[in-house]
């Protein structure tokens, strides 16, 4: 089968297309005929020796993706049956191997894709939309009038994180640069904030939870707009113990989270899917052939929404 390794970490131009043997699946996995990947930006740290290259090192071969939508061909689970179709994060954080044209994937990890979305969208709302909902739900507890303020609102995590916001009975903020306005409060989000117009202390104030996918000094004016025992969550790795000490002498509640492969989620997030609740924003697709043109444009830091690579 078609794969893409990696033997050096380096730019886009050491994922290397090779072909290699279909896996075996254990008990409890399927065999995934995959149709389409979503690209995230830990898909490129990783590539580059950042991310979870340091957890990888030592497989043979390293192959790095998790985002996958597409066709049970092969099963040793009670969960799916073959010829289902499938989507889900596979074994995040670890080796999903998901750059290749099979995937063994536990079935625990995966959900039926809606049949009212493609394969290019279910594989858009696996990793952003998993971490938009274990921020808000599981550990942000969001509830209904909140105000919740989402940083990078355009982009992967965010988009979702304004429409599960907003489903949850929040009202959101969103920030993004001017000329995402638009696509922003299309989401649904009450306000939005140009981030390069306005400091944000002059353009919100009482907000009970914050997102922040940037970190940086955004935690400390994020903090400056928050109530008093609200919480914020971070999402870069580097600021894991920062945000909780500022947090927390400010008198708020500030943590890091990463996420993690669940299929129960996954679950949730296909029902929203399938009542038309949240919908994924797919910027540009690639072939697969075009992995690395892919990787270069979500280092750019400028994609709106998610890109997908299609099979």
């Amino acid at each position: 089968m078609k794969a893409i390794i990696i033997q050096t970490p380096g730019g886009a131009e050491n994922l290397i297309h090779t072909e290699i043997t279909v896996p075996a699946i254990q008990d409890g996995e399927v065999l995934v005929k995959v149709k389409a990947i979503s690209i995230n930006p830990i898909d490129a740290k990783t590539r580059s020796g950042k991310g979870m290259y340091g957890k990888l090192t030592g497989q043979d071969p390293i192959i790095i993706g998790w985002d996958i939508s597409g066709e049970v061909t092969a099963t040793k689970s009670d969960l799916f049956k073959v010829g289902d179709a499938v989507f889900g994060m596979v074994n995040f954080p670890g080796h999903g191997k998901a750059y290749a044209e099979y995937v063994a994937a536990p079935a625990s990890q995966l959900a039926l894709k809606p049949a009212n979305i493609s394969h290019t969208q279910a594989a858009a709302t696996t990793l952003a939309a998993l971490t938009a909902w274990q921020a808000l739900i599981t550990h942000g507890k969001i509830k209904t009038n909140d105000r919740v303020l989402i940083h990078s609102a355009a982009g992967g995590v965010g988009h979702f994180a304004v429409q599960i916001a907003k489903n949850a009975g929040a009202y959101v903020v969103g920030t993004s640069s001017a000329e995402n306005k638009d696509f922003v409060l299309g989401l649904g989000a009450d306000e939005h904030i140009d981030y390069k117009a306005r400091n944000l202390k002059d353009a919100t104030r009482d907000i009970d939870f914050v997102l922040d996918p940037l970190g940086g000094d955004n935690i400390d004016k994020s903090l400056q707009v928050m109530k008093k025992g609200g919480t914020i969550i971070s999402l870069p790795t580097g600021l894991r113990e920062l945000v909780g000490e500022k947090a927390e002498a400010a008198g708020m509640t500030g943590f890091f989270i990463m996420v993690t492969s669940n299929g129960k989620d996954m679950n949730s997030l296909a029902s929203l899917l399938e009542k038309g609740i949240v919908k994924a924003h797919v910027s540009q697709e690639f072939g697969f052939d075009d992995m690395a043109k892919a990787h270069r444009q979500i280092e750019s830091g400028k994609t709106r929404g998610k890109i997908v690579v299609t099979l």
